[in-house]
């Protein structure tokens, strides 16, 4: 039996950041969704998520990010 989920959203975005060791995919994740960003982070050796939701005009977005490695 499947069941009805309202979402909060008009549309959702899955974003995966991929690269190398030291790049700053957890510092652009942080950036953008906790508005804070520091210049000396240590290599991050792990998988971060974060959800972010826009309100553009009368839509609504969902961002669900994931920084991996």
């Amino acid at each position: 039996m499947a069941h009805r989920v309202d979402h909060e959203y008009d549309y959702l975005f899955k974003i995966v950041l991929i690269g190398d060791s030291g790049v700053g995919k957890s510092n652009i994740l942080s950036r953008f969704t906790r508005n804070k960003f520091c210049l000396k982070s240590k290599s991050t050796i792990r998988v971060e998520f974060a959800t972010r939701t826009l309100q553009v005009t009368s839509d609504s977005f969902d961002l669900r990010s994931c920084s991996i490695l």
